[in-house]
């Protein structure tokens, strides 16, 4: 029979991170097993357990696992539980179990903290691809950006020109899909009730209707700094209203 000595040696350290056997104890195999489950749902596409009210996490906090960049890498990075957006054009898009990262009707939430000057944004219904996301809607980052359209607007579409929050502190947006209607909120506060008309054409953005696909966060420019943590989504029946 393989010894514990063993087992701690070649198994929980390596995938728990330990540095020394001593600390290979019952919390050290409490962490491995969680490592280990987490290791499962990446390889076989095993999406992670919802909370108690049917939220499930989209960023584990310390990693980009589940998500995609599409160009420049560098800009994007984890920080203290956070993604910090800042570097040249690229977008970071989600490809992670959860619902096979294809949405149709959903809640969404991230809470979001703006640096002075710094513009973002949050597409839903998209698709990975190169440059600026062509399918799917963009809801507005932007609080103090030279752009007028800002935060929480639903970009080119239903803009918003007044400012809802503050840079340098965080703020929740929110995105609400039920079939055609979509709403955006941020700290709770309605910015966006509209329903896309039938045969809608937004002709400068013509990828943009709603449709399914997955979730994306946008690096503007250089000179913008976004944060983004406790991102989540709440997947909701297709039939939903």
């Amino acid at each position: 029979m393989r010894s514990l000595s063993w087992f701690c040696l070649t198994v929980l350290i390596p995938l728990a991170g330990l540095a020394s056997l001593s600390g290979c104890d019952s919390a050290a195999i409490k962490q491995a097993e969680k490592a280990a489950e987490k290791a499962e749902a990446a390889v076989v596409g095993k999406p992670v357990e919802p909370s108690a009210d049917g939220w499930y996490s989209l960023f584990d906090g310390t990693s980009l696992d589940g998500w995609k960049i599409n160009e420049s890498p560098e800009t994007f990075a984890v920080r203290d539980g956070e993604i910090v957006v800042n570097g040249p054009r690229g977008h970071l898009f989600y490809e992670g179990p959860v619902n096979n990262h294809d949405f149709k009707n959903f809640e969404f939430k991230a809470e979001v903290m703006t640096k002075p000057g710094s513009n973002s944004g949050i597409y839903f219904h998209t698709e990975f691809g190169p440059g600026w996301p062509a399918k799917g809607y963009e809801v507005q980052v932007n609080n103090t950006h030279k752009d007028p359209k800002k935060t929480g607007g639903l970009y080119g579409i239903k803009d918003v020109f007044e400012i809802p929050a503050k840079d340098n502190e965080w703020f929740t947006e929110e995105i609400i899909v039920r079939g055609k209607h979509i709403i955006t909120k941020v700290d709770d506060k309605t910015l966006v009730d509209w329903t896309e008309p039938e045969g809608f054409d937004a002709k400068a953005y013509p990828g943009r209707k709603v449709d399914h696909g997955t979730f994306a966060l946008q690096g503007h420019d250089p000179k913008s700094e976004v944060h983004y943590r406790n991102i989540r989504v709440k997947p909701l029946p297709d039939d939903a209203k």
